[in-house]
């Protein structure tokens, strides 16, 4: 037992003296969050539904939960739908409009992009290969981007919806919500986003952004994990995807996560609260990064826009290299980052998104994505500059041997 609890503090001790900048993928759960739901794990822990004095408290928290959300995003209380995830709630949006909309109205056209979260695609195929739907998948420009004139030619009367990220997983990209969305109302078409990397950095003003369905999710915003947000606006014809006692108004089945709603609820909180100013530190940071990088490297391009993007985000390919390889020298030196969206991190192909920007395979192949927050400093991105470069130029010489028929040391 000893030894167990030993290399248990070591491996603990070891983690905390990572640099973890992988912070698209998943965000750690900030201490106030914590300390706010900690209470509905062992005290508060009711059923929302339960007719007695614990389940009211429970519906209390949830109820509080959703008006605190809305009020962040400008909608009614009763237009937040809570799910498992962004995953989940991405396949709400889009399965629960198109088969209501086949069914209702007999619009089988969906129109997204070639650079979506997987979530997305995957659910967009889905409907093609197994219910009849047409897909759209518009082409993005060399930055990653989509335009609204792109939207409003794919638009034919028979287009239940249209899906758009709004700041893309992998490159960081932030595309014209906005417009797109004015567009979609101008045609009188449904208009959902992803929104779950956007959520801490940019405005999810769901008036603003000319929105009727929105996905935000928990774990990208320093809130719990296995909680996603749906805003769906008032009015939108959407069937459920999960049956059961009709909880969510009747979309989403299944008893409340009230921690999770709790959390989520006081993350986008302290999101909004420090916005500004930590897009400005993380902007100063990011800059720092891609200046020093593409000066040190060659043959290195930076993917996405360079001011229209994220302002934690950076997506670097490098010629020549593997990203594996790189990631995993980079983890030893104490570095963690990423080849790019966690939901496709098991493939080894190059990334689908780099491709579309008409990258070649040989750089697509060495893309990695460096996603700062909260916990990042100064000196953790001077490290970064500091060791990348080595590295590069370590396995690009590993490289030069290997193909020259030499036994490497």
């Amino acid at each position: 037992m000893f030894v167990q609890l030993t290399a248990f503090m070591l491996r603990k001790k070891k983690m905390n003296e990572k640099i973890y900048l992988d912070n698209s993928a998943t965000t750690y759960a900030d201490p106030r969050v914590k300390r706010e739901i900690d209470s509905y794990f062992t005290d508060n822990y009711g059923n929302p539904g339960s007719f007695n004095t614990f389940g009211f408290k429970a519906k209390e928290a949830v109820d509080d939960s959703r008006e605190k959300i809305s009020k962040i995003l400008h909608c009614n209380p009763d237009e937040i739908i809570f799910s498992g995830s962004g995953t989940e709630s991405n396949n709400l949006a889009i399965k629960g409009v198109a088969r209501e909309l086949k069914l209702k109205q007999g619009k089988n056209h969906i129109v997204t992009t070639r650079v979506e979260h997987p979530s997305v695609l995957e659910t967009c195929k889905y409907l093609e290969e197994y219910e009849g739907f047409d897909v759209t998948y518009l082409g993005a420009d060399e930055y990653g981007l989509i335009s609204g004139e792109q939207v409003k030619d794919a638009i034919t009367d028979k287009t239940a919806l249209v899906t758009v990220i709004y700041g893309n997983n992998e490159i960081g990209s932030i595309n014209p919500i906005a417009v797109i969305g004015k567009i979609t109302r101008e045609k009188k078409v449904y208009f959902h986003t992803d929104a779950c990397q956007a959520a801490g950095s940019l405005n999810v003003n769901v008036n603003d952004l000319n929105v009727d369905l929105m996905t935000l999710n928990g774990s990208k915003i320093y809130g719990p994990k296995g909680i996603g947000v749906l805003y769906v606006r008032k009015g939108t014809r959407i069937q459920p995807i999960i049956h059961g006692g009709g909880q969510e108004n009747n979309l989403r089945s299944g008893t409340e996560n009230v921690p999770g709603i709790v959390g989520f609820a006081r993350a986008l909180e302290i999101c909004q609260d420090i916005r500004d100013s930590e897009v400005e530190r993380l902007t100063l940071l990011r800059e720092k990064l891609i200046k020093n990088v593409l000066q040190k490297v060659d043959n290195v391009r930076l993917n996405g826009h360079p001011i229209k993007r994220l302002p934690f985000n950076v997506s670097f390919s490098f010629k020549d290299i593997e990203a594996e390889s790189l990631i995993l020298l980079l983890d030893e030196n104490g570095i963690c980052v990423s080849a790019g969206s966690a939901c496709s991190s098991k493939s080894l192909d190059p990334s689908y998104v780099v491709l579309n920007l008409g990258v070649s395979k040989n750089y697509a192949r060495g893309t990695i994505r460096i996603s700062l927050g909260r916990s990042t400093t100064e000196k953790d991105i001077d490290k970064v500059i500091e060791v990348l470069p080595k590295l590069v130029s370590q396995i690009r010489s590993m490289n030069v041997v290997s193909k020259n028929g030499k036994t490497r040391n």
